[in-house]
Formats: structure tokens, C-alpha cells, sequence
């Protein structure tokens, strides 16, 4: 997607940089994740798009040749809850791959970045108080 020595510091840049095949992708990725976390910061983390609210990473977004990603860390509750939507995708120990030559399933980012944000939410809760 981009020069790996290239090192970003806004999404804008991120998106900007990316080839004429991904940068749409990337822009409607980030429209359906603002619109699912109105509160979260956006901001670079790992040299890819990230939201985070609390302080915590909710979920980061990239963009390669052949497919973009959704990358989130745990991914176990994710990806039970998802089994079946996320079942046509490849999957890593921590990234959802979206292939370019399928259309971008915005529900399911949707509903992903939503999740993970509750997530996050009882992360915090927890760690607040001291469990």
C-alpha cells in the first residue's frame, strides 16, 4: 500500500498515501467506524488507523495489495461473537481480512466496532476497579 518506511501521524495521511485501489476502501472504513464511535480518538498507533477510547485501542484499520483489514487485540470475544459473519474472511490472531474484489461489509464494521468499543468500556470498568 505504502512506503513501509513511511511513517504516518494522521489518518488523513494514512488514507493520502494509500494506492488508488485501497484509498476508498479506507475512507469508507473510517466513515462507518467514526459514525459507530462519534467519542472515540482517532489517532496512529502501530503505523496504521486507530480509535481509541478510555485510552484503550477499540479497533485499527490498514490497507494492503489485495485486501484492507479491520486489526483489533483480544480478538477472541470478536471473534466468537461473529463466528458466522466473519466465517467467509481470513482471519489472523489479530486482523479480519477484507478482500478488495468483495464489497466492504460495512454492517459487520459496523457492528465489530461497536462491540469492541462495549469491550473496551468493561475493560476500563474492571480495571478502574481494581479487578
Amino acid at each position: 500500500m505504502t512506503d513501509d518506511k513511511q511513517k504516518f501521524t494522521t489518518v488523513d495521511e494514512y488514507i493520502d498515501a494509500a494506492t488508488y485501489d485501497v484509498e476508498p476502501r479506507l475512507a469508507e472504513t473510517r466513515r462507518i467506524i467514526r459514525a459507530a464511535l462519534p467519542d472515540a480518538e482517532e489517532t496512529i498507533s502501530y503505523n496504521i488507523p486507530a480509535y481509541k477510547q478510555d485510552g484503550v485501542v477499540v479497533i485499527q484499520f490498514a490497507g494492503y495489495t489485495e485486501h484492507t483489514s479491520l486489526n483489533l487485540f483480544p480478538t477472541a470475544a470478536t471473534y466468537a461473537r461473529f463466528a458466522d459473519e466473519l466465517a467467509p474472511y481470513r482471519t489472523s490472531k489479530s486482523a479480519i481480512q477484507l478482500p478488495l474484489d468483495q464489497p466492504l461489509p460495512a454492517d459487520l464494521i459496523d457492528a465489530i466496532a461497536r462491540f469492541r468499543a462495549e469491550e473496551a468500556a468493561a475493560f476500563v470498568s474492571r480495571k478502574q476497579a481494581g479487578r
